[in-house]
């Protein structure tokens, strides 16, 4: 606008000097206007974004120039300037978990990671992406049922034969992390497992998730299926900005129906919804391979932070060391 402005002052002094010109006054006057359309289009504000790339570009935002690496730290442990580095190195230091990255959610700022962009087994992580396609592409309404082609853990809550409305199934498949369950969504939704697979790694591309690739929709141990610390972060997040998801995850218990009538009672394998003050989500993760993976977020006096822990000793140490680090990312948030 200001540009603009000062182009019509330009144009009033022109007028005035026109007599010592050359130029005639109707080309002057010409020349200045086209001169005021070019730069005053140049000043219009870039179109707003949308939702989606707000909800995108706040997922993957991750500042960690406020964090550094402990000298000498032979684990690569980075956590917050701020803290007492020697008790905070003592306690991170004991954690059995090979990687994990804390953030604050609404800035980004990075809190500590160890390990945050390297490779490893996401085990049952895999299904906040399958879950997240299942909301997106899915129709709630739709019978799904187990079905031989499906049914290959054989170690699920479901079973052959059984019949789930959708979005129950989905309920289902993330309080239970259930294998076989994942695989009915995923050929609800693709067709077939490799055709989910493959909106999967394109959903995973589209978010950022450079180091990810998914070969089932479940986490099961394969070698074509891994990802990072911090690409799972990224994921959470993003999962997390959507309500319909957020509400799956934040419940402790359920009680599914099946379409014929049955029930199936359904605690939530996050034991921190019950356990840690402010937990809200997300998703466990467990096998032999890839060790006690956890995703977790919580939110106290308006700040959510942000966890991914990946190949933790065991089931209950997963826990453990995610209340640690989360105890800790809620002392030096406020920095």
């Amino acid at each position: 606008m200001f540009g603009c402005l000062g182009n019509y002052v330009y144009l009033c002094r022109m007028k005035l000097l026109m007599p010592m010109m050359k130029i005639s006054l109707q080309t002057a006057v010409l020349l200045l206007t086209m001169l005021a359309m070019v730069q005053c289009g140049q000043a219009q504000e870039e179109p707003a974004l949308t939702e989606e790339e707000l909800r995108v570009a706040a997922s993957q935002r991750i500042y960690s120039t406020a964090v550094r690496t402990l000298v000498g730290d032979e684990k690569g442990i980075m956590l917050f300037p701020d803290a007492d580095s020697v008790a905070v190195s003592k306690l991170l230091g004991g954690l059995t978990a090979d990687a994990w990255m804390l953030v604050e959610d609404s800035t980004g700022r990075l809190l500590s990671a160890r390990n945050a962009h390297q490779r490893m087994f996401p085990a049952s992580l895999t299904k906040m992406m399958t879950c997240m396609l299942a909301l997106e592409r899915g129709t709630m309404g739709d019978t799904i049922r187990i079905t031989e082609d499906v049914f290959l853990s054989k170690d699920s809550r479901v079973r052959l034969g059984d019949s789930y409305l959708l979005g129950d199934m989905i309920r289902e498949m993330m309080l239970q992390s259930d294998n076989d369950a994942a695989n009915a969504i995923a050929k609800n939704i693709g067709g077939d497992i490799p055709a989910f697979c493959q909106l999967m790694n394109e959903k995973a591309a589209y978010l950022g998730m450079d180091s990810t690739h998914f070969a089932n929709p479940n986490g099961m141990p394969n070698d074509s299926t891994y990802s990072t610390a911090r690409d799972l972060l990224v994921l959470a997040r993003y999962c997390m900005r959507d309500s319909a998801f957020a509400a799956i995850v934040g419940t402790a218990f359920l009680d599914i129906p099946l379409t014929d009538g049955r029930h199936l009672p359904c605690q939530n394998t996050n034991l921190l919804l019950d356990s840690y003050e402010g937990c809200i989500g997300v998703k466990t993760g467990f096998t032999r391979r890839a060790g006690g993976c956890l995703a977790s977020a919580a939110t106290r006096h308006g700040t959510t932070l942000f966890l991914v822990l990946l190949h933790s000793k065991n089931q209950a140490s997963r826990f453990a060391e995610s209340t640690t680090l989360l105890d800790y990312g809620f002392r030096v948030a406020g920095n």
